[in-house]
């Protein structure tokens, strides 16, 4: 049962997304179904970051259907009904007697009284707003016929979520604040741990298992996205997950991984030295890339615009390589020519929250959009130096060096909070932690 402060705050949510819909509109919200990994096996249930955001229930097959200002059903959740014998197999169901206490939605159905009911709610309604995904067309599809059949009005305009409910899901709560901060906390022990676990001639996959060992003794069974754990030229491949390589003497390792707590991600990367110390040409590159992900923390605040932060890494990063020599030419050239995009390969930031590449929209009319307190959005600058035949332009003593520095930033009313500082990042705190 959800406690009574969680009920007010996702009642609270539910009223802020009708009051942005209006009195004329009607919104349906999917859980999603389960997914099929092989032959009668399920994958692990996750339901949709919308719905969860709205309800705070976690069974599949459920709809929330919100009609604002409708006299009897404003609010009504359709889920499973239960089911004796498939609960014995596969585990218990609220069932719909239980919504209203359990969850603070005053209204509920089953899942198969949906086709009987929802034509009432979108009976004269101007405009219904639902997810813009395949799995839910058909079944919006058939609303819609079946509120005809009935003699019913639907609705004759339609608009996706991300018009009006992802608006709000970018700006976090309290609430969501604080879950985050607890997500961000589980993974920084998790990244501190298998920094201390590491050493050559183990192989990649055991340190993912001290990550996934640190995040299911903290009660988040989930990651927030497939860990990434590369070392040597391994690091230079953006999402490498293959994680099955032997970590070799004078490595770095980057680490990039999250866990998900109570379905809000963490998202944080770490590149450290496989034997505990970093040589000295890694200790440059690295400092640039810190120095970067500094100046980009530093613009991450009201008022800047939501690419300000890349572009003051992007500063950093490339007059560290015109220092190093592996670039030529004056930083203007280098920045406005995009001459160090090959070696930086990404941008510096994406929204965080109930996923790891969060909603909310970057520009507004064609224009960067500015940073407001309660945004969460990630800093990550890297440099990543190919392989020789990727790169043959450069000196082969940068070959397959890949480093990347994470954390999850919190917008303030002032600046910002690091949600992330838990874990060390600065090159001298790396080596004392791996060799304490």
């Amino acid at each position: 049962m959800l406690e009574h402060h969680e009920q007010r705050e996702l009642k609270r949510r539910r009223q802020r997304f009708m009051a942005s819909i209006g009195p004329e509109s009607v919104a349906l919200v999917f859980s999603t179904r389960e997914k099929r990994r092989n032959s009668d096996v399920d994958y692990l249930f996750r339901p949709n970051s919308d719905f969860v955001y709205l309800t705070g229930f976690h069974e599949p097959d459920a709809v929330l259907a919100l009609a604002p200002g409708h006299p009897t059903h404003e609010e009504t959740l359709f889920v499973r009904p239960h089911d004796t014998l498939r609960e014995q197999w596969y585990g218990r169901r609220l069932g719909a007697e239980r919504v209203t206490e359990t969850l603070g939605i005053a209204s509920a159905f089953t899942i198969e009284e949906l086709n009987q009911v929802i034509p009432n709610l979108l009976d004269e309604r101007a405009k219904l707003h639902v997810e813009d995904d395949p799995e839910t067309t058909s079944q919006v599809e058939t609303f819609l016929g079946a509120t005809k059949i009935a003699g019913l009005t639907p609705p004759p305009d339609r608009s996706t979520l991300a018009d009006t409910l992802h608006e709000l899901r970018l700006f976090k709560s309290a609430a969501e604040i604080e879950l985050m901060q607890k997500a961000a906390d589980i993974s920084a022990s998790a990244h501190s741990r298998a920094m201390r676990y590491c050493r050559p001639g183990i192989n990649e996959l055991a340190l993912e298992s001290e990550l996934q060992h640190e995040f299911a003794l903290s009660n988040a069974r989930f990651t927030a996205y497939p860990s990434i754990v590369a070392s040597g030229a391994n690091a230079c491949i953006m999402h490498y997950i293959e994680n099955n390589a032997t970590i070799q003497d004078g490595d770095l390792v980057l680490i990039d991984a999250g866990c998900e707590y109570q379905c809000y991600a963490s998202d944080i990367t770490r590149t450290f030295p496989a034997n505990g110390r970093f040589s000295p040409l890694q200790r440059d590159v690295y400092d640039v890339v810190l120095a970067a992900q500094d100046a980009a923390i530093e613009a991450t605040k009201p008022g800047s615009k939501f690419t300000d932060p890349h572009n003051a890494s992007m500063a950093v990063l490339a007059q560290g390589l015109l220092d190093f020599g592996v670039l030529e030419g004056s930083l203007d050239e280098v920045l406005e020519n995009e001459l160090a995009k090959p070696l930086t390969v990404h941008r510096c930031s994406h929204f965080l929250g109930l996923d790891v590449h969060d909603v909310g929209k970057r520009e507004i009319n064609g224009e960067d959009r500015l940073l407001e307190a309660g945004m969460v959005l990630t800093v990550e600058p890297g440099l990543y130096f190919g392989s020789a035949e990727a790169m043959p332009e450069i000196d082969a003593k940068w070959h397959n060096l890949g480093i990347r520095i994470e954390d999850d930033v919190l917008v303030t009313d002032d600046g910002n909070h690091v949600l992330t500082d838990a874990v060390p990042k600065r090159a001298d705190e790396i080596e004392s932690l791996m060799n304490g």
